[in-house]
């Protein structure tokens, strides 16, 4: 039976941008770094993982990757703050999350939420 997911890998063209604009949104370094062909970090009890792959290594729209966050607001108001353009504002959606979307520098496309109170 599946317990949980334990990371999940993204592709980049560019490991220094990726790693800056993880950190901006607090993401941690465990290993590696902006350096490095192959990143990981924080993401609660999980890890987001990033490895560099050559510019001929083409992609195109695979999804988006939810990350629960203690304050979507908060998260909103950093990505501002470092220059992002979220495409979506926060708002309460009616399957019952606060959320809001941001694209990273490679086009993976995020979600930040928490669960609203019932």
């Amino acid at each position: 039976m599946i317990e949980g997911i334990s990371a999940i890998t993204l592709a980049t063209h560019d490991m220094s941008k990726a790693v800056q604009f993880y950190r901006a949104l607090g993401f941690k370094t465990l290993y590696g770094g902006e350096d490095a062909p192959f990143t990981s970090l924080s993401a609660g009890s999980g890890y987001l993982n990033l490895t560099a792959q050559p510019a001929t290594r083409q992609w195109f729209w695979w999804g988006r990757v939810i990350f629960y966050v203690k304050d979507v607001d908060h998260v909103y108001q950093e990505a501002l703050t470092a220059g992002f353009k979220p495409s979506t504002a926060p708002r309460d959606a009616e399957w019952g999350e606060r959320y809001f979307h941001l694209t990273d520098p490679d086009g993976h496309e995020l979600s930040f939420a928490r669960p609203l109170a019932r």
